[in-house]
C-alpha cells in the first residue's frame, strides 16, 4: 500500500478505475487517459467496438500508452446504493478478482490498484477497502503468476483507512 499517484507506479499493470463506456472519464479513469496518452483511448475504442460496454464487475485490458507501467486494467465497478448492498459487495468483490485474472492471465507479476468505486460512484470507504482487501487476499491465496499487488491511496483518509485495516506498506 502507498500514498501517491497511480499513474507513476512502476508496476506491470496498473488498474483503471473505469466507467462502462471504456471512453474516459473523470477522477483516476481521467488522470490514466491523461497521463497515458491517446493510445490508451484508441485501444478502448477497438475493444467496445468490438465487445460492447464493459459491465460492472468485468475489466478488459490495453497498453499502457506513455505510462511507467506496461498494461492498464480497466475494471468497472458499482455504483453505490444502499438497498443493493450486497449485491454492490458482489460486484466490486468481482471487480478485483476480474482485474487479477487478467493480471495473470497477460503474465503480470506487479499490480497497482487504485480505490475501486469510492470516488463520484459513492461506496462508503471503508466498505469497499474491506472488500477489495478480501478479493485480493482471496485470489492471491490460490495459484496465481501475481507476486505483488499494491493499493494506491490518492487521498490520505483512504491512506489510513487501509493501514488501519491490516494493510502493510
Amino acid at each position: 500500500m502507498v500514498h501517491g499517484d497511480i499513474t507513476a507506479m512502476e508496476v506491470d499493470a496498473i488498474v483503471n478505475a473505469a466507467n462502462s463506456s471504456l471512453l474516459g472519464g473523470g477522477g483516476v479513469d481521467g488522470a490514466i487517459h491523461r497521463a497515458g496518452g491517446p493510445d490508451i483511448l484508441a485501444e478502448c475504442r477497438e475493444i467496445r467496438a468490438e465487445h460492447g460496454r464493459c459491465r460492472p464487475g468485468d475489466a478488459v485490458v490495453t497498453g499502457a500508452g506513455r505510462l511507467p507501467a506496461r498494461w492498464v486494467i480497466h475494471t468497472v465497478g458499482p455504483i453505490w446504493s444502499a438497498e443493493q448492498a450486497d449485491e454492490h459487495d458482489r460486484t466490486l468483490a468481482s471487480a478485483y478478482r476480474r482485474s487479477l485474472e487478467e493480471a495473470d492471465r497477460i503474465g503480470a507479476r506487479t499490480v497497482a490498484f487504485p480505490n475501486v468505486s469510492t470516488g463520484v460512484y459513492g461506496f462508503p470507504k471503508r466498505r469497499a477497502a474491506g472488500v477489495a482487501i478480501a478479493a485480493v487476499r482471496g485470489y492471491t491465496s490460490g495459484a496465481t503468476g501475481i507476486e505483488t499487488v499494491v493499493f494506491v491511496c490518492f487521498g490520505r483518509g483512504n491512506f489510513d483507512l487501509y493501514t488501519e485495516m491490516g494493510c502493510a506498506s
